[in-house]
């Protein structure tokens, strides 16, 4: 389960409420301005046992913006998360788009960039039981969830309800998949152990 565009103020606690509830664990992709105003939600998603990768500063897609203005709004946001006492090493690019030269800036500081399997597209607006139709078939080992715990560019919502109602059905479908609603760090450290 992985969440971006995070920490928001009032949606994120609901979120951590409801995996909380569920016994389930995830990796936030955050912001790192919104994470520095809302420090304290960033020490409760990791005081709840969550990852934080890390998303950006400015929300730029890669395609779209030369590599120099990449490479600052990367760095900026490391900076800004290592001041929290975060060091991520995983990266979800904004929209999940990446230019050729990605990958060099993300192995510059040793992050690995993270996409996903199954995409709610909660940013639509859709109920929790549209999403989760949606993803179900493509729940299995090793699925890696996308969901937003914020509201981001793009967005056609104007909350995140309906992803927080999603979290308890979706974590129950995981489950029942013989599988465990887990952070990414937690997914990787099962698959090595095996």
């Amino acid at each position: 389960m992985t969440f971006d565009d995070g920490p928001d103020p009032r949606w994120t606690p609901r979120i951590l409420r409801e995996l909380a509830d569920a016994q389930a664990h995830a990796t936030f992709f955050v912001i790192a301005p919104r994470a520095a105003a809302h420090p304290h939600l960033i020490e409760a998603i990791i005081s709840q046992g969550h990852e934080i990768g890390l998303h950006c500063a400015r929300h730029l897609r890669h395609t779209q913006t030369p590599r120099p203005i990449i490479e600052e709004d990367t760095l900026d946001a490391l900076r800004t998360l290592r001041s929290l006492d975060v060091r991520p090493t995983r990266w979800r690019l904004p929209w999940g788009a990446a230019a050729p030269w990605s990958p060099a800036v993300a192995d510059a500081h040793r992050l690995s960039i993270v996409g996903w399997t199954a995409d709610t597209h909660d940013w639509r607006g859709d109920s929790a039981a549209a999403m989760l139709d949606s993803v179900d078939p493509l729940i299995a080992d090793h699925a890696v969830v996308l969901m937003h715990d914020g509201l981001g560019p793009g967005a056609l919502r104007d909350s995140c309800l309906e992803t927080a109602r999603l979290v308890a059905p979706l974590a129950r479908a995981i489950r029942a998949r013989g599988c465990q609603p887990a952070s990414l760090q937690a997914m990787m450290e099962t698959s090595a152990s095996r």
